[in-house]
């Protein structure tokens, strides 16, 4: 049941481990990883941690062959019944497999980053071992490396191709690239289906920022893989938009330019950051379903919804946020998104 919401209808024919499931690919962004290595010329990648099989799965269904493996023997197990006759799967360690490969074998590698303790945040205790990764990445074949959203930029070669990818409004990973097909230096968002926004080296390194401005007639939420990808500048530029203070995420124009890249509201009042009067508001416009974010603040949006205590049939968006001119509550209408 679980799964139906990650991987939708083809859950009912899949088998699954918890850990497995907690890190396996959704199927949409699978898909493109497929439809990458296809474009690089690739036809056989070897899945170095495969775990339950949900990316190699879409390497099938892109026609590429492929060999599958996994550490893990019940791990294994379970990705050969989802594979069946489709792949290779092999019980076996990663580096032991990366010497036998040949020079026209992609690799898509996928480190488990939990353990029977929960998630790892270090890439020192990856499995396998972050130097395989490094190594691979530096090697000349065709390579992808999915990871974590979460990523220091620190850790991001200079030599590879970074891309954040975001899904149903979702940071869900941060992927990197080397060989053929890759453009080394270049950071994207990518918005699934298919919208990305490239952020080269060069726009990561401009001095120019954004203006510092007070909210306009609209105020913009940057897409999660946006931020990730360092694109707030680029995304802020071309929307002719300023910042709301020059650390904070929100980007906000006098005109509306929809995007895929960002949620939309339109400023309907700007209030001041003071929890009295904010309950009162929200008694006085009869608000009953709130929906508070927040930028720049150690605040909990479900303790201050709590203390506003709506009661009503309207329905209202609060967006809590440091400012130039001090923390500003801005009250705000979402605008549909572009299709």
């Amino acid at each position: 049941r679980r799964a139906r919401t990650k991987c939708g209808s083809a859950a009912a024919d899949l088998y699954f481990t918890r850990e497995g499931l907690e890190q396996a690919t959704r199927p949409e962004v699978a898909d493109l990883h497929a439809a990458r290595l296809r474009a690089a010329g690739v036809t056989r990648v070897v899945d170095l941690g495969c775990g339950i099989g949900s990316d190699a799965l879409a390497f099938v269904r892109a026609g590429l062959q492929v060999l599958a493996v996994d550490s893990d023997p019940d791990t294994a197990a379970v990705a050969r019944s989802n594979l069946g006759e489709n792949a290779e799967v092999r019980c076996a360690d990663a580096g032991e497999v990366v010497t036998g490969l040949g020079p026209e074998d992609a690799v898509w590698l996928d480190p488990a980053r939990r353990n029977d303790r929960g998630r790892l945040w270090r890439v020192e205790d990856f499995t396998p071992a972050w130097s395989l990764v490094t190594d691979l990445l530096a090697g000349g074949r065709v390579v992808g490396v999915k990871l974590g959203p979460a990523l220091p930029h620190s850790l991001v070669p200079d030599e590879v191709e970074a891309e954040w990818v975001s899904h149903r409004g979702e940071v869900v990973e941060a992927t990197l690239w080397a060989g053929a097909g890759s453009r080394p230096g270049l950071w994207s968002a990518l918005v699934v289906p298919g919208h990305r926004l490239e952020v080269p080296a060069a726009e990561r390194r401009r001095a120019d920022p954004l203006p510092v401005r007070g909210p306009g007639a609209y105020l913009y939420e940057p897409d999660g893989a946006v931020i990730r990808a360092g694109g707030v500048r680029l995304l802020g530029a071309e929307l002719g938009a300023g910042v709301l203070d020059p650390h904070i995420a929100y980007l906000t124009a006098d005109e509306l330019w929809p995007t895929p890249y960002a949620v939309a509201f339109e400023v309907l009042e700007v209030l001041p950051y003071d929890r009295k009067r904010l309950r009162r508001w929200v008694a006085e416009h009869g608000v009953g379903t709130l929906e508070i974010k927040k930028r720049g603040l150690v605040l909990d949006p479900a303790e201050l919804r709590r203390r506003l205590a709506p009661r009503g049939p309207a329905s209202a968006t609060l967006l809590v946020s440091r400012t130039s001119q001090g923390t500003q509550v801005i009250v705000g209408r979402r605008v549909p998104a572009p299709s």
